[in-house]
């Protein structure tokens, strides 16, 4: 039967549910809060530069090409997904590298020039990836409604060690405590702490071997504007400059939105890709919660937050050792780790995540420019920590850093510059806590055990995005849009 549907936010879990139900017959309304597409996925243009508000690492990529196939399209008439190569270049506090690809006597090679035992470690690791790898994929497009659910692989789950931490997974094959920090990294690029995180993430990592990691040439931002233009051809209506602030319930029932200037929206469903306990917390009065109670949804662990800066350089920085992805570690891991995501302190030192973009795709600056934005984790908004007196020092510190260490004479160079932190999450992006990547993916905060797809409370409120199931990062957003699609089905 053929349905009125309003899709509240444009981030990747928005644009991707609009799109699954638009192509499956529906009648699908999108409302957007800010001025262009995009969620956390919004493009800042400054000086002749464009910087992308993320995500950049493109994983997955038959994840797009399903949503263009039910369209009766083909993704590659839309945008360009760029192999990368390396995916990352990984650096200690010395400043010595590790890159890594999908060419396994690479890796090996690599290993090798930090510790040899560690090469035969390697290919055990990927060997019980294998077998995890397969689970977790089995389950990422599932929905998971029902305790049953959850019992089914269960059994699985503590076969496969899910109850290790990542950190301690990885530490079982490797030894050079370098190389368990490179292997072990990954859910931090969906919110959890390596510490905390069920070993179940390492699949990550295998992912990236099996489907490589892509960059779109033009930027994410051209992946939105390919969404846009496929949801125009679908006839799906999208507003922008269109704040959400309550979503009526009448009888139990979801019965539309109201928007911020009072205007009323019917529909017959809604789904939501704005943060779950922001929507929970914000946009449904709490007599109507049963289940997600305010108290169940603030006892959730939350993600760490980040401090972003996007900067451009008038010179180009190609003689460096950095490749298009970076990340840099501190001396600290454990220690850091716990100061952000346990203490909730701003410790003095920081592990970056550093984008340079212009290496693969040099449209993104003005010609002989370089564009790039670089990101530390901090911690939530939970920490009392005060941005509007800390963003500036921590900045420097930052810059000043990448100066002395990685850019030479950058501050100097730099034409074009823009910051976030917690507090554009919390205020803009509408994240509860200012969190970056919504529920921490632990155990007892995954499948089951995250926000549901769909409510217990309304049986016609939907949820896609970062913190329902299956998680944060491309492939999580894009299948909770898969199976929402799945859940409402054809009209």
């Amino acid at each position: 039967m053929k349905q009125k549907i309003v899709v509240i936010g444009s981030g990747f879990g928005g644009l991707a549910a609009a799109a699954r139900l638009a192509a499956a017959g529906h009648d699908v309304e999108l409302f957007e809060k800010r001025d262009k597409l995009g969620g956390r996925a919004y493009t800042y243009e400054i000086n002749g530069f464009k910087f992308d508000g993320g995500p950049t690492v493109v994983t997955a990529p038959w994840l797009f090409d399903e949503i263009w196939t039910l369209a009766g399209k083909r993704r590659e008439d839309y945008f360009t997904l760029q192999p990368v190569d390396p995916f990352y270049r990984i650096f200690d506090h010395t400043g010595r590298g590790f890159s890594y690809n999908n060419d396994h006597e690479f890796i090996l090679d690599q290993i090798r020039q930090w510790n040899p035992a560690d090469a035969d470690g390697y290919d055990r690791f990927m060997a019980t990836t294998r077998e995890i790898f397969t689970t977790g994929m089995n389950l990422i497009d599932k929905p998971f409604l029902h305790v049953s659910d959850m019992l089914k692989v269960a059994p699985d789950l503590i076969r496969l060690g899910s109850y290790r931490s990542v950190y301690n997974y990885v530490s079982q094959f490797i030894d050079n405590e370098f190389l368990r920090r490179c292997f072990s990294f990954h859910p931090l690029l969906i919110g959890g702490n390596p510490f905390d995180a069920a070993s179940l993430y390492v699949l990550i990592h295998y992912l990236e071997r099996e489907w490589g990691i892509h960059y779109a040439m033009g930027g994410t931002g051209s992946i939105v504007n390919a969404f846009g233009k496929l949801l125009g051809e679908l006839n799906v209506k999208v507003h922008t400059d269109s704040d959400v602030r309550e979503i009526v319930v009448q009888n139990k029932r979801v019965r539309g939105i109201r928007l911020g200037d009072g205007t009323r929206v019917a529909a017959d469903l809604v789904v939501s890709n704005a943060d779950v306990a922001w929507t929970y917390l914000n946009l449904l009065p709490s007599a109507t919660r049963s289940v997600n109670t305010d108290r169940r949804i603030k006892s959730y662990k939350y993600s760490m937050s980040l401090f972003v800066i996007y900067f451009g350089t008038k010179k180009r920085y190609n003689d460096t050792n950095l490749a298009h992805h970076n990340i840099i570690l501190s001396e600290r891991y454990k220690g850091l780790l716990s100061d952000i995501f346990n203490e909730e302190i701003l410790p003095p030192d920081f592990s970056l995540y550093l984008h340079m973009p212009t290496l693969t795709d040099p449209s993104m600056a003005p010609e002989g420019h370089e564009a790039f934005y670089v990101l530390s984790p901090v911690p939530h908004m939970g920490s009392g920590i005060d941005w509007t007196k800390q963003a500036k020092p921590y900045r420097d510190s930052i810059m000043q850093f990448l100066e002395k260490n990685y850019l030479p004479d950058l501050q100097a160079n730099i034409v074009a510059e823009h910051y976030i932190d917690p507090l554009h999450f919390q205020d803009t992006l509408n994240s509860y806590l200012g969190s970056a990547f919504s529920v921490q993916p632990t155990l007892l905060q995954s499948a089951w055990f995250r926000p549901h797809n769909r409510s217990e409370d309304f049986d016609n409120l939907y949820f896609v995005g970062a913190g329902t199931h299956p998680g944060a990062g491309l492939p999580g957003v894009l299948a909770s849009a898969k199976i929402v699609g799945g859940l409402v089905g054809e009209a």
